[in-house]
């Protein structure tokens, strides 16, 4: 995500540059021209300089501050971009409306897309699905980087409203509940999370573990991990770490197993393959025949739970489909997620095997939303042959 961010930032002074050059190449000397560009870049480069100091490890206040200067760059960047190459071409005024369009897709993003929630409904038909469990509702939502949210009495709050609307017989958290820290778990998010009526079962996430902490020695990453899963404990949510729960309805049950980000693939998070660590423990003793729902946060994941024999549903976020996306009718849609991972985001059906992957809440690196607005899905489980 970040690699193509950033592309995007050098595009955009490569715009910048290419349009200076169009202007003043017969009316400013080669001295005064190169003087222009030199304090075009400077000043161009000072946001990637804020970014590499904000984007890690900081107080909420200046992450979100740093998130909105991002938000700001980019849209300055694209559209200085998109001008100065239609400009070049001699088609001026093509270039001031697709820019145009471009910033108003940037404010669309920013004020409304990034907090218009909206629900998938999915309905998922399995013949291992017992009998008693036959029209049973699943809630699943993830990523809500509390860190980094705006408003979080406004959009947490709106996620808690709505889940209780759906009125599910239990709710699934897949991750990323912070965004650095454990402290982000607050006490007015921690009062919001607990208005929530179902149970709640959630897995751990890699903004979770800690591995985007900078001062490990004044908070250590697994000290911040183990004080994480103690507040969401202390909330009544279940985190499942590398385990198998049974959800019982009348006298059948099924398997739901959770598995924790392995911070050793910090790194390889965005790869298209990652091994699933933790397996042997999570899947200890679960009998391959009995309906199991897996939780991962990350979907790369699937393929390995599959080739177990698990994962009759299995349930991801962790893409955010980069929190852009164009989606035409009722179909997956497109994002540039897709260059990235083999499966981003929406329904996945294989072999008798579903994998959802939930686009999530919150956001990172800008507060914005296009297309890939932030979602509560909705399964219901259906008995069929």
């Amino acid at each position: 995500m970040l690699q193509i961010l950033f592309t995007l930032i050098v595009f955009g002074l490569l715009g910048r540059d290419l349009r200076q050059l169009y202007r003043y190449r017969r009316a400013a000397s080669h001295g005064v021209h190169v003087g222009r560009l030199g304090c075009w870049i400077a000043i161009d480069l000072l946001p990637i300089l804020l970014m590499a100091g904000f984007l890690f490890d900081n107080p909420s206040w200046v992450m979100r501050g740093s998130m909105w200067i991002m938000w700001l760059w980019i849209t300055i960047s694209a559209a200085r971009l998109c001008y100065g190459f239609f400009t070049l071409l001699k088609l001026r005024t093509v270039g001031i409306a697709l820019a145009t369009l471009g910033v108003a897709a940037m404010l669309y993003g920013a004020l409304w897309g990034r907090q218009a929630l909206r629900v998938e409904e999915q309905e998922i038909c399995s013949a291992s699905l017992p009998e008693s469990f036959d029209g049973y509702r699943i809630a699943f939502f993830s990523d809500l980087h509390l860190g980094a949210l705006v408003n979080t009495q406004k959009e947490v709050g709106q996620v808690v409203q709505q889940l209780n609307a759906l009125n599910p017989d239990v709710v699934l958290f897949g991750g990323d509940l912070v965004n650095i820290r454990h402290s982000e778990l607050d006490a007015q998010a921690t009062q919001l999370l607990q208005g929530i009526h179902a149970p709640v079962y959630a897995v751990i996430g890699n903004h979770d573990v800690g591995t985007y902490i900078g001062d490990t020695i004044s908070l250590p990453a697994e000290v911040s991990y183990r004080r994480l899963v103690e507040q969401e404990e202390a909330m009544g949510w279940c985190i499942l770490q590398d385990s198998t729960c049974y959800l019982k309805r009348d006298a059948d049950s099924i398997a739901l197993s959770g598995f924790t980000f392995d911070p050793q693939f910090k790194k390889e998070r965005h790869d298209r393959i990652l091994p699933l660590t933790g397996a042997e423990q999570g899947y200890n003793h679960v009998p391959t025949d009995l309906f199991n729902i897996t939780m991962t946060h990350i979907p790369q994941h699937w393929d390995e739970i599959r080739a177990l024999g698990y994962g009759d549903l299995t349930l991801s976020g962790h893409t955010h489909a980069m929190q852009l996306k164009l989606r035409l009718g009722k179909g997956r849609g497109c994002s540039p997620a897709r260059l990235i991972y083999p499966r981003w985001g929406g329904r996945y059906d294989e072999q008798g095997s579903t994998l959802y992957i939930n686009e999530g809440i919150g956001y990172v690196i800008y507060p914005m939303r296009i297309g890939a607005r932030p979602e509560i899905t909705l399964i219901t489980l259906k008995r069929c042959e």
